[in-house]
């Protein structure tokens, strides 16, 4: 009754705008915020990236955020309880800063390995993605704040994504690419985004998928937002069930629309559908009449942190064990801790969805504070990884002006003359204040070199560049953009660099600039490399370090070269000299822990000579802390595999990311993942699911239902002996198989999982409950989906490639 009554409320708010007013709040008024609307008490709403934390309205080092593990970690939990609390964490952040919906959870699969966004979205698996995703909305929104699936739908490679058009079976579309959507949908998901592609021929923003299934099958009463610029057309976009244009002020609707309403090619009935989603979004958020007042529960920074190292250990993915891990640290006098990716980690993926952390715990850092005193503990850096120039940060230069630890960002009009400057903390500026008469960003520093040797300094950014040293130009060009995208133009724009001879302990003056010019966004960043090492003498000291240490751990990972959005990767390759580093250093005793910091799938070729391989992907800020905790066995390694690792790319079923002719074909139909590596009979290195503990497991029994009835849950049943010799959680996963048939269908696929703990000796049984969905597939021919009877097999074990366990029941038509 209650909501009635708010419907008839909103629909009375509705009577008192005109056409013009009505449509003046579908485009965003600002990057960030919708419009405000004072006669209804509709205040504006602010909107914010927040995959892996909550930025805000603004690109500013000065206001951090909290920065969770990356979205392929939370796919490693298979634990939705520790994902709710995760987003919770992130409504926290949220009403801190004020924002009202989060841009969160990406929805989009893993499809193939080189998939450049893998980081920022949960499995390869629709069911694990689907309730990963879930979990998330309903922790971001039990607080009065909304979350948003995005990007809806088959925006799963980043090759031409502006403008690529998927061409997907029905089939593949329902059971695959939708599904983790229509998940999102049932936990009362709030706001969904269009994405920049198009699908089967029409660009999602004007795309009937919007309608159907996403609000009439499925009856999403939420706004359908676009992705920022994805909107080409007034129209189509118009008539296809899009409701909020971003960003703002200008956009292909204001005055068009109007226009178009009133010549009655857009139903006005359209445009109020549009605005009552959107006052049904404000007053979920406590935008629309009495401001909110409650907030969600704050545990403090130090709450958040113990958070934040407690997914990092648990989304760890330890690979293969030979006995090395947990190390014990009674037992150790010195540790080398091997590797750039120790000291500078990537602890967040590239692009629109970063932000600046608010404090970075290292592997480095995590390990020196685990053992403390009595242990030496000795870091290498060893050969290039090939990592790009890092930004400008405080312990590198200081301001010229007030001397602090940082940089001075000035704003010059077109004669010179300064019009706002500023002390900044890194040389990472995004959205520098432009007053009027803004012609060119200065950012200027005194660098004080660590070394001495040939440094290479940089300015990113597009159009005119200009970087001096001591008052000398080593850089001065114009350079085009040649490219839409963004996330490139607006948050990772190319950096243009020349190499200088420096002097160790000797500070120079760094003046880097850039004229503002129409198209060329607003996004500078100054850079700063030290000398390359000699690879050989740097590998040499590397192998050294660890033949003279009681342990060794060897970090190594991808950059922002290989994994960011904008770009597909083109190989799988860790870069650099990182493989030759890990197989010199484990020729050399088997007490090595080689530690991959990736946010996807990388080649492990020495995998088999190291002593233990622990998976860390992009750990959040606490990653180094958490790490440790699981390197000496204060926790466990609790992540399980969300997508299936290949050892060469070669071996992979599903590859293709690069369009032909503008269109990209999901050739493999719903054969994705791991459904495909058992379609083609390969084995991959790791498969999906896997994951190892500190002790053993052994499967026991599967009891499964006398009969299952099409379209009705149903539980199965498995029991699980803890055979080791530590308390432990196993990841129970339960997989289904139907009979061969006319229909293409997967050899199996997940259905449900559900985790145990047990002490050493100790039985425990996991009740998997599976949801009707498993057992159905979509019928191309009737359009709908279907539910053969006959036999079914279920799966039990702890991968998709380890299911010691089987059973089969039958499957009875209901009624």
């Amino acid at each position: 009754m209650r909501q009635t009554d708010d419907e008839a409320e909103r629909e009375a708010l509705l009577g008192k705008l005109t056409l013009r007013e009505k449509v003046r709040l579908l485009t965003g008024a600002t990057t960030w915020r919708t419009r405000a609307e004072p006669v209804l008490g509709l205040r504006e709403m602010v909107l914010s990236d927040g995959p892996a934390g909550v930025r805000g309205q603004s690109w500013d080092e000065r206001d951090p955020a909290l920065l969770l593990p990356s979205a392929s970690a939370l796919g490693a939990l298979w634990d939705e309880e520790l994902v709710e609390r995760l987003g919770g964490l992130l409504a926290a952040e949220a009403r801190r800063k004020g924002v009202d919906v989060v841009l969160a959870p990406t929805l989009n699969l893993h499809r193939t390995p080189l998939g450049g966004r893998h980081f920022e979205c949960c499995s390869e698996d629709p069911e694990l993605t689907g309730r990963t995703g879930a979990a998330l909305v309903r922790g971001i929104q039990a607080h009065g704040v909304a979350a948003t699936a995005k990007h809806y739908v088959a925006n799963d490679s980043e090759t031409d994504r502006l403008t690529v058009d998927v061409r997907v079976s029905e089939r593949a579309l329902r059971e695959v690419y939708l599904a983790p959507f229509e998940a999102a949908v049932e936990a009362g998901v709030r706001v969904v985004m269009a994405g920049y592609n198009g699908v089967n021929g029409t660009t999602m923003t004007a795309s009937p998928l919007l309608d159907d299934p996403l609000k009439s099958e499925w009856g999403f009463d939420g706004v359908v937002v676009s992705d920022w610029g994805a909107v080409r057309s007034c129209e189509p976009a118009a008539l296809a069930a899009l409701d909020l244009v971003m960003p703002g002020p200008e956009s292909a609707w204001g005055e068009a629309l109007v226009r178009a309403v009133e010549a009655g090619r857009v139903p006005r009935e359209a445009v109020d559908d549009k605005v009552r989603r959107l006052l049904g979004l404000a007053a979920a958020c406590g935008a629309l009449g009495e401001p909110r007042t409650s907030a969600p529960p704050v545990t403090g920074r130090s709450g958040a942190r113990a958070l934040l190292r407690e997914a990092a250990a648990a989304s760890t993915v330890l690979l293969h064990n030979h006995g090395v891990l947990p190390l014990d640290p009674a037992r150790l006098r010195t540790v080398a801790v091997i590797g750039a990716h120790a000291a500078l980690p990537r602890v967040q993926g590239g692009g629109s969805a970063g932000v600046f952390p608010e404090r970075v715990v290292t592997p480095l850092d995590g390990i020196r504070a685990a053992l403390g005193d009595g242990v030496r503990v000795v870091h290498v850096p060893g050969p290039s990884a090939d990592v790009p120039p890092a930004p400008l940060t405080p312990d590198l230069c200081t301001d010229p002006v007030t001397g602090d630890p940082g940089v001075r960002l000035r704003v010059l009009d077109a004669a010179g003359r300064e019009l706002h400057s500023e002390h900044r903390t890194s040389g990472r500026q995004l959205e520098p204040p432009l007053p009027p008469g803004a012609h060119t960003v200065e950012i200027g520093a005194f660098l004080l070199p660590g070394s001495s040797g040939r440094w290479r300094l940089g300015v990113g950014g597009f159009g005119r560049l200009s970087v001096a040293v001591d008052e000398r130009v080593v850089l001065d060009g114009e350079f085009g953009r040649g490219t839409d995208d963004p996330a490139v133009v607006h948050v990772n724009p190319p950096v243009h660099g020349a190499t200088v001879p420096l002097t160790a302990g000797r500070a120079v003056r760094v003046v880097a600039r850039r004229e503002l010019a129409p198209g060329t966004g607003r996004a500078t960043v100054v850079t700063a490399a030290p000398p390359r090492p000699d690879d050989g003498p740097a590998l040499a000291e590397a192998v050294r370090a660890a033949r003279e240490a009681d342990a060794a751990i060897v970090v190594v990972g991808t950059t922002e070269h290989g994994e960011s959005e904008g770009h597909d990767r083109t190989d799988l390759g860790l870069g650099g000299r990182q493989d030759d580093l890990v197989r010199a250093v484990t020729a050399f005793g088997s007490r090595t822990v080689v530690v991959v910091n990736s946010g996807g799938p990388v080649e492990l070729p020495w995998r088999a000579r190291a002593g233990a391989v622990l998976l860390t992907w992009f750990p959040g800020q606490e990653g180094g802390a958490g790490l440790a905790d699981v390197l000496f066995g204060r926790a466990e390694p609790g992540g399980r595999l969300p997508t299936t690792w290949p050892a060469r790319l070669a071996d992979a079923p599903v590859t293709r990311t690069r369009p032909e002719g503008g269109r990209l074909d999901y050739t493999e139909g719903p054969h994705i993942g791991y459904r495909a590596w058992a379609r083609h009979d390969r084995a991959p290195a790791y498969w999906f699911g896997h994951g190892l503990g500190y002790t053993t497991w052994a499967y026991e029994g599967l009891a499964v239902p006398d009969e299952i009835v099409a379209g009705e849950a149903f539980t199965v049943r498995v029991e699980v002996r803890n055979t080791g010799p530590r308390r432990g959680r196993e990841v129970v996963q339960v997989y289904l198989a139907r009979p061969p048939g006319p229909l293409d269908r997967a050899a199996c696929r997940l259905a449900g999982h559900a985790a145990v703990v047990a002490e050493p000796g100790e039985r425990a049984t996991a009740s998997v409950r599976i949801p009707a969905r498993a057992l159905r597939h979509w019928d191309e021919d009737g359009h709908a989906w279907r539910t053969s009877p006959g036999p079914c097999r279920v799966f039990a074990g702890r991968s998709a490639g380890a299911l010691p366990l089987t059973a089969t029941a039958p499957v009875r038509s209901s009624g």
